[in-house]
């Protein structure tokens, strides 16, 4: 994840690179890979992993996809699957950024002789943890309450290994920038808090 100029490989083989090294080595991928300044690739990775996770659902439970076109259940699931590819992944990413970011704000916030903020990693190296953390999720598409919710609990951990990684804070201080951006990109976006329910019968 760190032969690049931007530091990450590229493409197809340089995406599927990343997600094993984020899954099975996250404190190097997060290190090597996370560079000031350069989302895009995040962004396309963020989007490649719901791509994968909306064709696991779609394959394994199509009757939960909503009837876009009503003559032509294949032409719907096709819809569906473009919106949260060219929609729904970015602006999820962008808004669980934007919520990671005032948590870890706050989280940095300290009282030192007068309040102060401790010094924390930047905006964008934000977005692509928030981005890359997500690999879990590429499996979790599949009706399968336990596979999600396993998938949403690694994905919560990998959210603060990299916080940590990044941002140098403390672990109490991580858990609690990482949990509401967990909560709301992995928890809701990608529906582990349902599975969930299902699990308990609520």
């Amino acid at each position: 994840m760190s032969d690049s100029a931007g530091g990450r490989p590229r493409g197809v083989r340089g995406i599927v690179r990343t997600w094993g090294e984020v899954l099975v080595r996250p404190r190097r991928a997060f290190a090597n890979g996370v560079t000031p300044g350069d989302q895009a690739p995040a962004l396309t990775f963020a989007v490649a992993v719901a791509a994968a996770f909306t064709l696991g659902w779609i394959g394994s439970d199509p009757a939960a996809m909503p009837v876009v076109v009503p003559s032509s259940r294949l032409l719907s699931e096709a819809v569906v699957f473009l919106v949260v590819v060219a929609l729904a992944a970015p602006v999820g990413l962008h808004l669980t950024a934007a919520v990671a970011t005032v948590s870890v704000v706050l989280a940095s916030v300290e009282f030192d002789g007068g309040l102060g903020l401790r010094d924390r990693g930047g905006v964008s190296e934000t977005v692509q943890v928030v981005a890359y953390a997500s690999s879990p999720m590429a499996l979790g598409g599949p009706a399968i309450p336990e596979l999600r919710v396993l998938c949403g609990a690694y994905a919560a951990v990998l959210l603060f290994v990299g916080f940590r990684e990044i941002h140098g804070l403390g672990p109490v201080r991580t858990v609690a920038a990482a949990l509401p951006p967990a909560a709301l990109g992995y928890g809701v976006g990608y529906r582990v808090v349902a599975a969930a329910r299902t699990l308990l019968g609520a």
